[in-house]
Protein backbone atom coordinates (compact mmCIF):
# COMPACT_ATOMS: atom_id res chain seq x y z
CA UNK A 1 0.00 0.00 0.00
CA UNK A 2 1.05 3.50 -0.61
CA UNK A 3 -0.17 6.33 0.88
CA UNK A 4 0.03 10.25 1.09
CA UNK A 5 -1.37 13.36 2.93
CA UNK A 6 -2.18 16.18 1.66
CA UNK A 7 -2.93 19.61 4.03
CA UNK A 8 -5.76 21.45 3.13
CA UNK A 9 -6.07 23.44 5.74
CA UNK A 10 -4.49 23.53 9.07
CA UNK A 11 -7.71 21.51 10.48
CA UNK A 12 -8.25 19.23 6.92
CA UNK A 13 -6.19 16.97 5.64
CA UNK A 14 -6.97 14.61 2.39
CA UNK A 15 -5.55 11.33 2.54
CA UNK A 16 -4.48 9.59 -0.90
CA UNK A 17 -4.39 5.95 -1.09
CA UNK A 18 -3.24 3.23 -3.12
CA UNK A 19 -3.91 -0.75 -2.83
CA UNK A 20 -2.25 -3.49 -5.12
CA UNK A 21 -4.49 -6.19 -5.54
CA UNK A 22 -2.42 -8.06 -4.01
CA UNK A 23 -3.09 -6.51 -0.82
CA UNK A 24 -6.96 -6.96 -1.28
CA UNK A 25 -6.29 -10.60 -1.40
CA UNK A 26 -7.68 -10.98 2.03
CA UNK A 27 -10.39 -8.90 1.41
CA UNK A 28 -11.52 -10.40 -1.39
CA UNK A 29 -11.74 -14.04 0.34
CA UNK A 30 -13.59 -12.74 2.95
CA UNK A 31 -16.18 -11.07 0.67
CA UNK A 32 -16.96 -14.82 -0.81
CA UNK A 33 -16.67 -16.33 2.23
CA UNK A 34 -19.88 -13.87 3.64
CA UNK A 35 -21.15 -13.99 0.17
CA UNK A 36 -21.21 -17.83 0.57
CA UNK A 37 -23.03 -17.76 4.01
CA UNK A 38 -25.85 -15.83 2.95
CA UNK A 39 -26.94 -17.53 -0.53
CA UNK A 40 -27.86 -20.93 -1.73
CA UNK A 41 -27.18 -22.53 -4.76
CA UNK A 42 -28.58 -25.83 -5.84
CA UNK A 43 -26.26 -28.66 -5.65
CA UNK A 44 -24.02 -27.06 -3.43
CA UNK A 45 -23.76 -27.18 0.24
CA UNK A 46 -23.97 -23.79 1.97
CA UNK A 47 -20.59 -22.51 2.08
CA UNK A 48 -19.30 -24.72 -0.06
CA UNK A 49 -19.98 -23.00 -3.50
CA UNK A 50 -16.89 -22.24 -5.65
CA UNK A 51 -16.19 -18.60 -6.20
CA UNK A 52 -16.67 -18.86 -10.18
CA UNK A 53 -20.43 -20.08 -9.26
CA UNK A 54 -20.53 -16.99 -7.03
CA UNK A 55 -19.43 -14.96 -10.27
CA UNK A 56 -21.65 -16.68 -12.34
CA UNK A 57 -24.93 -16.26 -10.21
CA UNK A 58 -24.69 -13.50 -8.30
CA UNK A 59 -21.77 -11.21 -10.47
CA UNK A 60 -18.26 -10.19 -9.96
CA UNK A 61 -19.72 -6.61 -9.27
CA UNK A 62 -20.68 -7.75 -6.39
CA UNK A 63 -18.35 -9.78 -4.39
CA UNK A 64 -15.81 -6.65 -5.37
CA UNK A 65 -18.19 -4.25 -3.81
CA UNK A 66 -18.11 -6.32 -0.05
CA UNK A 67 -14.33 -6.59 -1.08
CA UNK A 68 -14.17 -2.66 -1.08
CA UNK A 69 -16.25 -2.31 1.80
CA UNK A 70 -14.28 -4.65 3.83
CA UNK A 71 -11.01 -3.23 3.18
CA UNK A 72 -11.34 0.58 2.85
CA UNK A 73 -11.71 0.59 6.70
CA UNK A 74 -8.69 -0.95 7.27
CA UNK A 75 -6.57 0.82 4.46
CA UNK A 76 -7.67 4.15 5.77
CA UNK A 77 -6.76 3.22 9.71
CA UNK A 78 -3.10 1.57 8.15
CA UNK A 79 -2.70 5.30 6.19
CA UNK A 80 -3.47 7.32 9.08
CA UNK A 81 -1.07 5.32 11.41
CA UNK A 82 1.79 5.80 8.82
CA UNK A 83 1.33 9.12 8.39
CA UNK A 84 0.89 9.86 11.99
CA UNK A 85 -2.33 11.60 11.86
CA UNK A 86 -4.33 12.78 14.20
CA UNK A 87 -7.61 12.58 13.21
CA UNK A 88 -10.59 14.26 14.70
CA UNK A 89 -14.28 12.11 13.56
CA UNK A 90 -15.02 10.24 10.53
CA UNK A 91 -13.50 10.89 7.22
CA UNK A 92 -15.28 11.55 3.65
CA UNK A 93 -14.01 9.13 1.57
CA UNK A 94 -14.53 10.17 -2.40
CA UNK A 95 -12.97 9.24 -5.34
CA UNK A 96 -13.16 5.38 -4.91
CA UNK A 97 -11.22 4.37 -7.79
CA UNK A 98 -10.87 0.81 -9.80
CA UNK A 99 -13.41 -1.34 -8.29
CA UNK A 100 -14.77 -2.63 -11.54
CA UNK A 101 -11.47 -3.73 -12.04
CA UNK A 102 -9.77 -4.52 -8.91
CA UNK A 103 -7.43 -7.84 -10.26
CA UNK A 104 -5.63 -5.60 -12.58
CA UNK A 105 -5.05 -1.93 -11.15
CA UNK A 106 -5.85 -2.38 -7.07
CA UNK A 107 -7.52 -0.06 -5.52
CA UNK A 108 -7.72 4.10 -5.31
CA UNK A 109 -9.33 6.19 -2.92
CA UNK A 110 -8.85 9.44 -1.44
CA UNK A 111 -10.64 10.36 2.29
CA UNK A 112 -10.76 14.12 4.00
CA UNK A 113 -10.59 14.26 7.74
CA UNK A 114 -10.54 16.83 10.19
CA UNK A 115 -7.00 16.62 12.07
CA UNK A 116 -5.95 18.42 15.38
CA UNK A 117 -4.60 21.55 14.55
CA UNK A 118 -0.67 22.51 15.52
CA UNK A 119 -0.06 24.37 19.16
CA UNK A 120 2.77 26.38 19.98
CA UNK A 121 2.77 25.75 23.48
CA UNK A 122 3.64 29.37 25.87
CA UNK A 123 6.48 29.40 28.41
CA UNK A 124 4.42 28.63 31.47
CA UNK A 125 6.48 30.65 33.72
CA UNK A 126 5.64 34.17 32.32
CA UNK A 127 1.97 33.25 32.95
CA UNK A 128 1.17 35.44 36.24
CA UNK A 129 -2.28 35.41 37.73
CA UNK A 130 -3.92 36.93 40.97
CA UNK A 131 -6.58 34.87 43.44
CA UNK A 132 -8.41 36.12 46.96
CA UNK A 133 -6.55 35.33 49.66
CA UNK A 134 -7.32 32.68 52.59
CA UNK A 135 -9.29 34.65 55.30
CA UNK A 136 -11.76 33.67 57.90
CA UNK A 137 -12.75 36.38 59.63
CA UNK A 138 -15.08 36.32 63.28
CA UNK A 139 -18.28 37.34 60.68
CA UNK A 140 -17.12 34.05 58.70
CA UNK A 141 -17.47 31.84 61.73
CA UNK A 142 -20.62 33.30 63.27
CA UNK A 143 -22.51 32.87 59.32
CA UNK A 144 -21.76 29.26 59.54
CA UNK A 145 -22.98 28.96 63.75
CA UNK A 146 -25.92 30.57 62.22
CA UNK A 147 -26.58 28.55 59.07
CA UNK A 148 -25.98 25.46 61.61
CA UNK A 149 -28.70 26.66 64.03
CA UNK A 150 -30.68 27.06 60.70
CA UNK A 151 -30.65 23.18 60.51
CA UNK A 152 -31.72 23.06 63.95
CA UNK A 153 -34.79 25.53 64.31
CA UNK A 154 -38.48 24.69 64.05
CA UNK A 155 -41.75 26.43 63.31
CA UNK A 156 -44.69 27.55 65.14
CA UNK A 157 -47.41 28.49 63.68
CA UNK A 158 -48.41 31.85 64.72
CA UNK A 159 -51.62 34.38 64.66
CA UNK A 160 -50.74 37.40 63.58
CA UNK A 161 -49.51 38.92 60.43
CA UNK A 162 -46.17 37.95 58.78
CA UNK A 163 -42.89 39.73 58.99
CA UNK A 164 -39.95 39.73 57.75
CA UNK A 165 -37.81 36.07 58.10
CA UNK A 166 -41.19 34.60 58.59
CA UNK A 167 -42.89 31.40 57.30
CA UNK A 168 -45.83 31.78 55.30
CA UNK A 169 -47.63 28.85 53.88
CA UNK A 170 -49.89 29.73 50.42
CA UNK A 171 -51.41 29.15 47.64
CA UNK A 172 -50.73 30.72 44.40
CA UNK A 173 -52.57 31.61 40.85
CA UNK A 174 -50.96 33.38 38.01
CA UNK A 175 -52.80 34.65 35.44
CA UNK A 176 -51.29 35.57 32.23
CA UNK A 177 -53.28 37.98 29.92
CA UNK A 178 -56.11 37.32 31.80
CA UNK A 179 -56.28 33.48 32.05
CA UNK A 180 -54.73 30.81 33.98
CA UNK A 181 -52.12 28.68 32.52
CA UNK A 182 -51.96 24.76 33.15
CA UNK A 183 -48.98 25.16 35.13
CA UNK A 184 -50.42 28.68 36.98
CA UNK A 185 -51.38 27.22 40.36
CA UNK A 186 -49.66 25.81 43.34
CA UNK A 187 -50.98 25.35 46.96
CA UNK A 188 -48.73 24.68 50.16
CA UNK A 189 -46.23 26.36 49.00
CA UNK A 190 -44.04 27.18 52.44
CA UNK A 191 -41.78 30.00 51.59
CA UNK A 192 -39.33 32.21 53.81
CA UNK A 193 -39.82 36.09 53.21
CA UNK A 194 -36.63 38.05 52.80
CA UNK A 195 -34.94 34.22 50.70
CA UNK A 196 -35.81 35.74 47.70
CA UNK A 197 -36.49 32.18 46.71
CA UNK A 198 -39.69 32.58 44.42
CA UNK A 199 -41.03 35.21 42.87
CA UNK A 200 -39.86 39.21 42.30
CA UNK A 201 -42.36 41.00 44.49
CA UNK A 202 -43.64 38.06 46.97
CA UNK A 203 -42.21 39.49 49.90
CA UNK A 204 -43.70 42.95 49.85
CA UNK A 205 -47.24 41.03 48.76
CA UNK A 206 -47.35 38.80 52.29
CA UNK A 207 -45.13 41.04 54.58
CA UNK A 208 -48.65 42.59 56.91
CA UNK A 209 -50.49 39.55 56.01
CA UNK A 210 -52.20 37.28 58.49
CA UNK A 211 -53.68 33.60 57.74
CA UNK A 212 -56.77 33.80 55.51
CA UNK A 213 -55.77 37.19 53.23
CA UNK A 214 -54.20 37.26 50.15
CA UNK A 215 -52.96 39.78 47.45
CA UNK A 216 -52.46 40.19 43.84
CA UNK A 217 -49.55 41.75 42.50
CA UNK A 218 -47.51 41.89 39.21
CA UNK A 219 -44.31 39.97 38.34
CA UNK A 220 -42.15 37.98 35.65
CA UNK A 221 -42.96 33.98 35.47
CA UNK A 222 -39.29 32.55 36.21
CA UNK A 223 -40.27 29.00 35.50
CA UNK A 224 -42.94 26.78 33.52
CA UNK A 225 -44.52 27.18 30.23
CA UNK A 226 -44.85 30.97 30.55
CA UNK A 227 -41.49 31.86 32.13
CA UNK A 228 -40.47 35.56 31.14
CA UNK A 229 -44.17 36.37 30.65
CA UNK A 230 -45.76 39.25 32.81
CA UNK A 231 -48.46 37.70 34.99
CA UNK A 232 -50.89 38.93 38.19
CA UNK A 233 -49.86 36.40 40.77
CA UNK A 234 -52.58 36.44 43.68
CA UNK A 235 -50.98 34.94 46.76
CA UNK A 236 -53.33 33.58 49.64
CA UNK A 237 -51.58 33.11 52.99
CA UNK A 238 -53.04 30.06 54.12
CA UNK A 239 -50.86 30.29 57.79
CA UNK A 240 -48.01 32.40 59.36
CA UNK A 241 -45.20 30.57 61.12
CA UNK A 242 -42.56 31.61 63.30
CA UNK A 243 -39.02 29.94 63.54
CA UNK A 244 -37.41 29.35 66.76
CA UNK A 245 -33.54 29.02 66.87
CA UNK A 246 -31.93 27.04 69.55
CA UNK A 247 -29.88 29.10 71.45
CA UNK A 248 -26.12 29.39 70.90
CA UNK A 249 -24.16 27.57 73.64
CA UNK A 250 -22.84 24.47 74.89
CA UNK A 251 -25.95 22.76 75.06
CA UNK A 252 -26.44 23.59 71.29
CA UNK A 253 -22.81 22.53 70.34
CA UNK A 254 -23.48 18.84 71.88
CA UNK A 255 -26.70 18.87 70.11
CA UNK A 256 -25.42 19.76 66.90
CA UNK A 257 -21.57 18.03 66.96
CA UNK A 258 -19.63 16.19 68.70
CA UNK A 259 -18.22 18.71 70.92
CA UNK A 260 -18.56 19.46 74.58
CA UNK A 261 -18.74 23.31 74.52
CA UNK A 262 -19.23 26.23 71.83
CA UNK A 263 -15.55 27.21 71.45
CA UNK A 264 -14.56 24.01 70.62
CA UNK A 265 -17.14 24.00 67.38
CA UNK A 266 -16.14 27.61 67.05
CA UNK A 267 -12.97 26.62 66.80
CA UNK A 268 -13.12 23.46 64.27
CA UNK A 269 -15.80 25.69 62.08
CA UNK A 270 -12.77 28.04 61.50
CA UNK A 271 -10.51 25.10 60.09
CA UNK A 272 -13.35 23.68 58.10
CA UNK A 273 -13.56 27.50 56.82
CA UNK A 274 -10.40 27.93 56.35
CA UNK A 275 -10.20 24.26 54.55
CA UNK A 276 -12.82 24.88 52.13
CA UNK A 277 -11.13 28.13 51.33
CA UNK A 278 -7.93 26.77 50.66
CA UNK A 279 -9.46 24.76 47.87
CA UNK A 280 -11.85 27.40 46.85
CA UNK A 281 -8.10 29.67 46.04
CA UNK A 282 -6.51 26.14 44.52
CA UNK A 283 -10.04 26.15 42.05
CA UNK A 284 -9.88 29.59 41.35
CA UNK A 285 -6.04 29.57 40.85
CA UNK A 286 -6.85 26.66 38.30
CA UNK A 287 -8.85 28.30 36.47
CA UNK A 288 -7.54 32.00 36.01
CA UNK A 289 -4.56 30.23 35.11
CA UNK A 290 -6.26 28.09 32.47
CA UNK A 291 -8.03 31.43 31.00
CA UNK A 292 -4.23 33.00 30.52
CA UNK A 293 -2.92 29.67 29.39
CA UNK A 294 -5.42 29.76 26.70
CA UNK A 295 -5.10 33.82 25.99
CA UNK A 296 -1.72 32.83 25.04
CA UNK A 297 -2.38 30.34 22.25
CA UNK A 298 -3.66 30.38 19.04
CA UNK A 299 -5.59 27.67 17.72
CA UNK A 300 -7.91 27.16 14.09
CA UNK A 301 -11.05 25.41 15.11
CA UNK A 302 -11.98 22.30 12.44
CA UNK A 303 -14.87 23.31 11.15
CA UNK A 304 -17.17 20.49 11.59
CA UNK A 305 -16.28 19.66 14.88
CA UNK A 306 -16.80 23.32 16.03
CA UNK A 307 -20.51 22.87 14.48
CA UNK A 308 -21.14 19.56 16.28
CA UNK A 309 -20.04 20.34 19.62
CA UNK A 310 -22.25 24.17 19.48
CA UNK A 311 -25.11 21.77 17.68
CA UNK A 312 -24.77 19.21 20.73
CA UNK A 313 -24.72 21.87 23.64
CA UNK A 314 -27.74 23.52 22.44
CA UNK A 315 -29.31 20.36 21.96
CA UNK A 316 -28.64 19.53 25.37
CA UNK A 317 -30.16 22.65 27.06
CA UNK A 318 -33.89 21.79 25.19
CA UNK A 319 -33.99 18.71 25.27
CA UNK A 320 -32.34 17.29 28.81
CA UNK A 321 -32.59 20.74 30.45
CA UNK A 322 -35.87 22.73 29.06
CA UNK A 323 -38.12 19.89 27.92
CA UNK A 324 -38.02 18.10 31.44
CA UNK A 325 -39.69 21.34 33.10
CA UNK A 326 -42.23 22.09 30.25
CA UNK A 327 -40.12 25.09 29.52
CA UNK A 328 -39.04 26.16 25.67
CA UNK A 329 -35.93 27.71 24.80
CA UNK A 330 -37.87 31.22 23.72
CA UNK A 331 -39.10 31.63 27.01
CA UNK A 332 -36.07 30.86 28.41
CA UNK A 333 -34.45 33.68 26.36
CA UNK A 334 -37.04 35.78 27.28
CA UNK A 335 -36.41 34.78 31.39
CA UNK A 336 -32.40 35.54 30.78
CA UNK A 337 -32.97 38.69 28.94
CA UNK A 338 -31.63 37.32 25.99
CA UNK A 339 -31.72 37.63 22.27
CA UNK A 340 -31.26 34.62 20.03
CA UNK A 341 -28.07 35.88 18.44
CA UNK A 342 -26.95 37.04 21.61
CA UNK A 343 -27.47 33.14 22.65
CA UNK A 344 -25.66 31.56 19.70
CA UNK A 345 -23.27 34.10 20.32
CA UNK A 346 -22.43 32.84 23.87
CA UNK A 347 -22.90 29.15 23.07
CA UNK A 348 -20.35 29.35 19.68
CA UNK A 349 -17.82 31.33 22.70
CA UNK A 350 -18.24 28.37 25.10
CA UNK A 351 -17.70 25.51 22.65
CA UNK A 352 -14.78 27.36 21.32
CA UNK A 353 -13.18 27.35 24.89
CA UNK A 354 -14.24 23.77 25.51
CA UNK A 355 -12.43 22.48 22.25
CA UNK A 356 -9.68 24.81 22.73
CA UNK A 357 -9.08 23.64 26.80
CA UNK A 358 -9.29 20.10 25.35
CA UNK A 359 -6.61 20.42 22.84
CA UNK A 360 -4.46 22.67 24.94
CA UNK A 361 -4.22 20.40 27.78
CA UNK A 362 -3.77 17.28 25.41
CA UNK A 363 -0.80 18.95 23.82
CA UNK A 364 0.74 18.87 27.40
CA UNK A 365 0.14 16.41 28.25
CA UNK A 366 1.72 14.95 24.89
CA UNK A 367 4.99 16.94 25.54
CA UNK A 368 5.38 15.86 29.27
CA UNK A 369 4.17 12.48 28.78
CA UNK A 370 2.06 13.04 31.64
CA UNK A 371 0.28 9.59 32.76
CA UNK A 372 -3.10 8.30 35.00
CA UNK A 373 -2.30 5.67 37.46
CA UNK A 374 -5.05 3.21 38.99
CA UNK A 375 -5.14 5.09 41.99
CA UNK A 376 -5.78 8.69 40.01
CA UNK A 377 -8.58 7.07 38.16
CA UNK A 378 -10.35 5.67 41.27
CA UNK A 379 -9.72 9.17 43.18
CA UNK A 380 -11.30 11.08 39.98
CA UNK A 381 -14.11 8.58 39.43
CA UNK A 382 -15.20 8.15 43.06
CA UNK A 383 -15.37 12.76 42.91
CA UNK A 384 -17.26 12.70 39.62
CA UNK A 385 -19.69 9.68 41.14
CA UNK A 386 -20.99 12.03 43.85
CA UNK A 387 -21.18 14.78 41.67
CA UNK A 388 -23.53 12.17 39.91
CA UNK A 389 -25.47 11.16 42.77
CA UNK A 390 -24.08 7.58 42.31
CA UNK A 391 -22.24 5.12 43.73
CA UNK A 392 -19.03 4.87 42.86
CA UNK A 393 -19.80 1.20 42.05
CA UNK A 394 -22.82 2.33 40.08
CA UNK A 395 -20.66 5.33 38.43
CA UNK A 396 -18.02 2.59 36.98
CA UNK A 397 -20.58 0.45 35.95
CA UNK A 398 -22.09 3.04 33.79
CA UNK A 399 -18.85 4.63 32.47
CA UNK A 400 -17.45 0.43 31.97
CA UNK A 401 -20.81 -0.32 29.95
CA UNK A 402 -20.66 3.28 27.74
CA UNK A 403 -16.80 2.42 26.93
CA UNK A 404 -16.03 5.94 28.45
CA UNK A 405 -13.23 4.84 30.07
CA UNK A 406 -10.74 6.57 28.30
CA UNK A 407 -12.82 9.89 28.40
CA UNK A 408 -12.44 9.41 32.35
CA UNK A 409 -8.56 8.96 31.76
CA UNK A 410 -8.29 11.81 29.72
CA UNK A 411 -10.31 14.16 32.41
CA UNK A 412 -7.78 12.93 34.79
CA UNK A 413 -4.36 14.10 32.66
CA UNK A 414 -5.74 16.81 31.75
CA UNK A 415 -5.93 17.84 34.99
CA UNK A 416 -2.53 17.11 35.92
CA UNK A 417 -1.20 18.99 32.76
CA UNK A 418 -3.31 22.07 33.98
CA UNK A 419 -1.43 21.72 38.07
CA UNK A 420 1.87 21.34 35.95
CA UNK A 421 0.97 24.76 34.48
CA UNK A 422 -0.36 25.95 37.50
CA UNK A 423 3.07 25.01 39.19
CA UNK A 424 5.20 26.79 36.44
CA UNK A 425 2.62 29.96 36.91
CA UNK A 426 3.60 32.77 39.42
CA UNK A 427 -0.21 33.00 41.49
CA UNK A 428 0.04 35.90 43.75
CA UNK A 429 -2.95 36.98 46.74
CA UNK A 430 -4.50 40.39 46.59
CA UNK A 431 -2.27 41.10 49.24
CA UNK A 432 0.66 40.48 46.92
CA UNK A 433 2.11 37.01 48.84
CA UNK A 434 3.04 34.61 46.36
CA UNK A 435 0.73 31.16 47.17
CA UNK A 436 3.07 28.03 46.61
CA UNK A 437 0.89 24.99 46.35
CA UNK A 438 3.47 22.79 48.61
CA UNK A 439 3.26 19.02 49.05
CA UNK A 440 0.30 18.60 51.61
CA UNK A 441 -2.37 20.14 49.13
CA UNK A 442 -1.03 18.14 46.15
CA UNK A 443 -3.99 15.86 46.66
CA UNK A 444 -6.73 19.12 47.20
CA UNK A 445 -4.87 21.11 43.96
CA UNK A 446 -4.90 18.37 41.75
CA UNK A 447 -8.84 17.68 42.31
CA UNK A 448 -9.63 21.36 42.14
CA UNK A 449 -7.44 21.05 38.49
CA UNK A 450 -9.38 18.51 37.78
CA UNK A 451 -12.72 20.70 38.49
CA UNK A 452 -11.50 24.03 36.38
CA UNK A 453 -11.06 21.80 33.72
CA UNK A 454 -14.67 20.03 33.73
CA UNK A 455 -16.20 23.19 33.87
CA UNK A 456 -14.07 25.00 31.35
CA UNK A 457 -14.93 21.88 28.77
CA UNK A 458 -18.07 21.37 29.61
CA UNK A 459 -19.26 25.36 30.50
CA UNK A 460 -22.26 25.96 28.54
CA UNK A 461 -25.73 27.62 28.06
CA UNK A 462 -26.86 23.94 29.53
CA UNK A 463 -25.43 25.33 33.13
CA UNK A 464 -27.52 28.60 32.95
CA UNK A 465 -30.95 27.04 33.30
Amino acid sequence: MKSAVETLNPTRVRLTVEVPFEELKPSLDAAYKKINQQVTVPGFRKGKIPARVIDQRFGRAAVLEETVNDALPRFYTQAVDENKVEVLGQPDITDIKGVEDLDANGLTFTAEVDVRPEITLPDFSEISVEVDPIEVTDEDVEKSLEQLRERFSSVKDVERAAAEGDIVVIDLEAKVDGEVPEDGTATGVSYEIGSGRLLDGIDEAVIGLSAGESKTFSTELKGGTQAGQSAEVTAAVTAVQEKELPELDDEFAQLASEFDSLEDLRADSRKRLGRMKEFDQATQAQERVLDALLAKVEIAFPEKLLADEIETRKHNLEHHQLEPIGQTLESYLAAQGKTREEFDAETEEQAKKGIKTQFVLDEIVAKEEVGVNQEELTEHLIRRAAGSGMTPDQFAQQIVQQQQVPLLVGEVARGKALALVVEAATVKDTNGEVIDFDEDEEEAETAAAETAVEAAAEESATDEA
